[in-house]
C-alpha cells in the first residue's frame, strides 16, 4: 500500500519522543528523512529512530524529491518561514501549534497554500483523539442539554530562561504554548467563533513572558473560562457544562498513548457521583491518528482534515486575549 513520505524539520523533543515514533506506527505514513542545522545531531536522531536519511540543513531536506510532506516542529517563530519554504518546494505541511506568531502572519500561509496547491494544517492532535470526538458528539446530540459553559485549566512549571518557551520574541509564554489548546478545543465543541474575548495576564518580571493567563470567551450563550500557566502545578482538565449534565475530560491534552482514556458524563443527579457514567476509550496514540488522517487525505487528493482557515481563526482568538489584557476591555476578533 502506498504511504505518504514524510520529512521532519529539526530534532525537537516533541518530534523525536512523541510524533515520529507515533507516525512510524501509522498505516498511511512513512518517515523517510530528518534534518537539523547540525548534521551530526540529524544523523544521531535518524539512527536512533530508524530513519533512512539525515540532512545537515532544512533546505537540503526540502530539495529531496522523494519527500511528499513535511512535519514542522521548529520553535514558534520559525513556523511560518519554514512552512512557506516547504510549500514553495511543493511539500505538504503539518505544522506544530501555534502555527504563527500572529494572525496576520498566519494569513500569509493562506496565500502560499492557494498559490502552491499544497495542503497546510496546524497540528492540534487532540482533535483526532476519540475522546474529543465523543465529547463533541455528545454535545451535538444533546446528551447534556443545551451547552452553557466550558471550564478548563492547563499548567506546568518551567522557569528556565534558556528554554525557548520563555523567550518572548520567539513566541514563548503560557498562552501561545498551552492556552491555545483551551481556545482551540472550545471552538471545536461550540462550532463557531466567540463574539467577544476578555483576558488577564501576569508576566514574569525577568523573562517578560506571560506566566499566567486567564481568558473568558463569550460565544453568545456559551462561555469558555480558562486558565493556563507555565509557573504552576502540573495539571490539565476540561469540563463541559450543559443544562442537563456535564462532561469531564480527565486528561484532555496529553492523552497517554499506553493506557485507556476516560471521560465522565454526569447527569447531575447528586454531588456524590450518583449520575455518573464513565466512558472508556481503548489505547491509541493521537499523534498516529493525526498523521494518518493527514497522509490519507493527501494520498486520496482531499483537503487537509483541519482547514488552515481554522488555524488563522485560532490565532485571532489568541491575539484578542492579549489585546484585552492590555486594554482592560472586552475585545472582538479582527475581521
Amino acid at each position: 500500500m502506498k504511504t505518504l513520505r514524510w520529512g521532519v524539520l529539526g530534532v525537537a523533543g516533541i518530534a523525536t519522543r512523541k510524533v515520529i515514533p507515533a507516525m512510524q506506527k501509522g498505516q498511511w505514513s512513512t518517515v523517510t528523512a530528518i534534518a537539523s542545522r547540525d548534521g551530526e545531531k540529524a544523523r544521531e536522531a535518524a539512527d536512533a529512530l530508524g530513519i533512512a536519511k539525515a540532512y545537515g540543513s532544512y533546505q537540503d531536506l526540502l530539495l529531496d524529491p522523494d519527500i511528499d510532506a513535511v512535519y514542522n516542529p521548529l520553535p514558534n517563530h520559525l513556523h511560518v518561514p519554514w512552512t512557506e519554504r516547504a510549500a514553495e518546494a511543493g511539500k505538504h505541511v503539518l505544522c506544530e501549534k501555534p502555527i504563527a506568531l500572529s494572525a496576520e502572519e498566519a494569513r500569509r500561509l493562506l496565500a502560499v497554500r492557494d498559490r502552491t496547491g499544497v495542503q497546510i494544517q496546524e497540528a492540534f492532535m487532540v482533535r483526532s483523539h476519540p475522546q474529543w470526538l465523543a465529547a463533541r458528539r455528545l454535545v451535538q446530540e444533546g446528551r447534556i442539554g443545551d451547552l452553557r459553559a466550558i471550564v478548563g485549566a492547563f499548567s506546568y512549571y518551567n522557569d528556565n530562561p534558556a528554554n525557548i518557551r520563555n523567550v518572548p520574541e520567539w513566541g514563548g509564554g503560557a498562552l501561545m504554548d498551552i492556552g491555545c489548546y483551551l481556545i482551540n478545543t472550545s471552538r471545536f465543541l461550540v462550532g463557531r467563533e466567540p463574539e467577544r474575548v476578555s483576558g488577564a495576564v501576569d508576566r514574569d518580571p525577568a523573562m517578560k513572558i506571560d506566566r499566567l493567563t486567564s481568558m473568558l470567551l463569550d460565544y453568545g450563550g456559551v462561555h469558555l473560562a480558562g486558565t493556563c500557566s507555565m509557573q504552576m502545578v502540573y495539571y490539565q482538565r476540561m469540563q463541559v457544562f450543559g443544562t442537563k449534565g456535564l462532561i469531564d475530560i480527565r486528561i484532555p491534552f496529553n492523552a497517554p498513548p499506553d493506557r485507556p482514556c476516560e471521560i465522565v458524563v454526569d447527569s447531575g443527579k447528586d454531588l456524590f457521583g450518583g449520575g455518573q457514567e464513565v466512558l472508556t476509550f481503548p489505547v491509541c496514540d493521537q499523534y498516529t491518528i493525526q498523521g494518518d488522517l493527514f497522509s490519507q487525505a493527501i494520498l486520496e487528493g482531499r483537503s487537509a482534515p483541519e482547514p488552515l482557515e481554522d488555524a488563522v481563526a485560532n490565532m485571532e482568538c489568541l491575539e484578542a486575549v492579549f489585546r484585552s489584557a492590555a486594554s482592560g476591555r472586552w475585545e472582538t476578533l479582527n475581521p
